[in-house]
C-alpha cells in the first residue's frame, strides 16, 4: 500500500520533483499524473510540441520543442514516450529515463529540472515500423515542493505517419507541425485588483440592504395598514355601535365605482403576478387590489345596516 504513493510522490523519479512518475509498463505516461491535480486532465494546462514531421524519414534526427503553459503557473514537468520506435536525445533541462517498459529498454524522455521549455531530438527507426505513436503528458506545479490537487495535468497524444505517406511541400520537404492540447482562453485569465474587488463588493452590499430595506419597509407598512383595518373594525364593531347606515342613492354609485376600480385593479395584479413582475409591483397592485375590495366591502355593509333615528330624520 505504501509502494504506490512513494513512487508517486514528486521527487521519485528526478533529483528536482514534480515529474510525472513511469510505473505499471508505461500506464502513467498513457493516463495521466494522478498524484498532480487529481485523477482527471486540465484544460487548463495547455502542452504543446512543435517539430513534428507529418510523415519520417528512416534514421532520421528531428528536434522537438516541448511548451508547457498555465494562467497561474510558471513551471512544471513533462514526460513523453514513443512505445520504444525511436531513440530520444536529451537536450538542456531534460534527460532519458531509462525504465524497462519495452523490449528495447529504450524508456522515455522527462525534465531534469522544473521549467516550461524544453528542446530535445528524437531519431525516427531505422526501417519502416508503419506509423509511431507518442504520448505526451505535461504538470504544471504551484511550486511548495509537494504534490496536490492545487497541481494540474494535461495528455497529448499524437502520431508520425510511415515514410513516403504524406505529400511534400514546394520545396521538397517534409512540413514540420505544431501540436497542442488545451484550452488557450484558459491562459488569459487575470487577477483583478484587491480595490477593483472590494469596490465590486460594497456595490454589491448597498445592492443588498437596499433590495432588503425596500422589502422590510413595504412589507412592515402593508401590515401595519391591514391592521390598523382590522383594528377599525373592532373598535366600531365594539364600542361604535356598528357601521353607519348609507342611503341607496349614494351606495348604489359608490359600489358601481369601487367595484370597476376593484376590477382594474385584480386585473393588473394577475398581469403583473402572470408576467413575473418584481415583488414590489406585485405588493403594490395586491395591497391596492385589497384596499379597493374593502371599500366595496364597506359600501355593501354600510347598504345594509338598518337605518338609526338620526338617519331618519
Amino acid at each position: 500500500m505504501l509502494l504506490g504513493p512513494a513512487y508517486g510522490y514528486p521527487g521519485s523519479q528526478a533529483p528536482n520533483g514534480q515529474q510525472p512518475p513511469w510505473m505499471n509498463n508505461g500506464l502513467t505516461v498513457e493516463t495521466g499524473c494522478t498524484c498532480h491535480g487529481g485523477a482527471a486532465p486540465s484544460t487548463e494546462v495547455v502542452v504543446s510540441i512543435s517539430g513534428i514531421p507529418r510523415s519520417y524519414d528512416l534514421n532520421h534526427q528531428y528536434n522537438f520543442t516541448i511548451t508547457l503553459q498555465h494562467a497561474s503557473y510558471l513551471e512544471g514537468g513533462f514526460l513523453i514516450w514513443d512505445y520504444g520506435a525511436g531513440t530520444f536525445g536529451a537536450g538542456e533541462g531534460s534527460e532519458i529515463i531509462d525504465a524497462s517498459v519495452d523490449e528495447n529498454n529504450t524508456g522515455g524522455l522527462g525534465h531534469a529540472m522544473p521549467g516550461n521549455d524544453w528542446n530535445f531530438n528524437w531519431t525516427s527507426p531505422s526501417e519502416d515500423i508503419g506509423d509511431v505513436e507518442f504520448s505526451l503528458v505535461g504538470n504544471a506545479i504551484d511550486g511548495n515542493g509537494q504534490a496536490n490537487e492545487n497541481d494540474a495535468w494535461n495528455i497529448l497524444t499524437f502520431s508520425i505517419s510511415a515514410p513516403d505517406s504524406t505529400a511534400m511541400d514546394e520545396e521538397g520537404e517534409l512540413e514540420l507541425r505544431t501540436i497542442s492540447v488545451g484550452d488557450y482562453d484558459a491562459l488569459f485569465v487575470t487577477e483583478k485588483d484587491p480595490e477593483i474587488l472590494e469596490a465590486e463588493r460594497q456595490e454589491q452590499l448597498s445592492h443588498e440592504y437596499f433590495k432588503w430595506g425596500n422589502i422590510y419597509f413595504w412589507s412592515t407598512l402593508s401590515i401595519l395598514i391591514v391592521a390598523a383595518v382590522i383594528q377599525g373594525e373592532f373598535y366600531e364593531r365594539r364600542f361604535g355601535g356598528g357601521p353607519k347606515h348609507l342611503d341607496m342613492s349614494l351606495a348604489i354609485p359608490q359600489g358601481i365605482i369601487r367595484g370597476a376600480l376593484t376590477a382594474g385593479l385584480l386585473i393588473g395584479f394577475a398581469w403583473s403576478w402572470d408576467s413575473h413582475q418584481s415583488w414590489g409591483v406585485l405588493l403594490l397592485l395586491g395591497m391596492l387590489t385589497a384596499w379597493s375590495a374593502y371599500g366595496v366591502y364597506r359600501t355593501i355593509l354600510q347598504a345594509t345596516t338598518p337605518p338609526a333615528d338620526i338617519d331618519l330624520v
